[in-house]
């Protein structure tokens, strides 16, 4: 089976991403962090994305604690951000923390969100919000026929 790369590699994805986010786990959440020693070889992630890449943004997110982390490179290093969410301006998206239900579990999520602040529907809120649109485009036919739809 073919699984396909499990890494970014650069020179075939042809560009920097704008965004990285780390899933933190208990192994490797200091390298995660940039709390390990630098300077060793091969490099820490932390550096990778630092120093190598130079990637704008830089998210952490602690899913056992719930602890979002935002990082924003500036000049050589990252600098932590003092923010809730995250605007990726490239991108014209945000990420935040959002509370609620998917998958059938009830937890905090990252979640992307526009640029008025609203969360980026899930796939099921898309179709639960096209079937809203269809029964209200159906009830306004009816009332225009004349009918009632609240008396069928």
């Amino acid at each position: 089976m073919d699984r396909g790369r499990l890494s970014y590699v650069l020179w075939q994805e042809g560009r920097v991403p704008s965004v990285v986010v780390e899933l933190l786990s208990p192994n490797t959440i200091e390298e995660d962090q940039g709390l390990t020693l630098r300077g060793r070889t091969p490099p820490l992630k932390w550096e990778v994305y630092e120093r190598i890449l130079r990637v704008p943004d830089y998210v952490l997110f602690n899913r056992e604690a719930n602890i979002l982390q935002l990082f924003r490179l500036d000049g050589a290093h990252y600098r932590e951000l003092n923010e809730e969410r995250l605007w990726i301006e490239e991108l014209g998206i945000g990420l935040g923390v959002w509370e609620g239900k998917f998958m059938e579990v009830e937890r905090p999520w990252l979640r992307w969100y526009d640029a008025e602040g609203g969360w980026l529907p899930t796939e099921v809120e898309r179709a639960v919000a096209t079937e809203r649109q269809r029964v209200e485009a159906l009830a306004a036919r009816l009332r225009a026929l004349g009918v009632d739809p609240e008396s069928l």
